[in-house]
């Protein structure tokens, strides 16, 4: 009996998992002057779990 060592996993991760997307976050509390904390970052699922980085803005009049 041979083995197939091409074979990776057993469940081969979909190809959306390796997609960076940008995810608007709001967090369910209030910051000190009452409004709503959110924000924007970078999503990717594992496969298992989501993954975040921070965002930061690009801004074209700096560059």
């Amino acid at each position: 009996m041979s083995l197939d060592r091409n074979v990776r996993t057993v469940h081969p991760q979909s190809s959306w998992t390796e997609i960076w997307h940008l995810w608007t976050v709001i967090v369910p509390r209030r910051s000190i002057n009452g409004q709503l904390v959110y924000g924007k970052v970078w999503r990717r699922h594992d496969g298992r779990d989501w993954i975040y980085k921070k965002f930061t803005e690009f801004d074209s009049e700096a560059a």
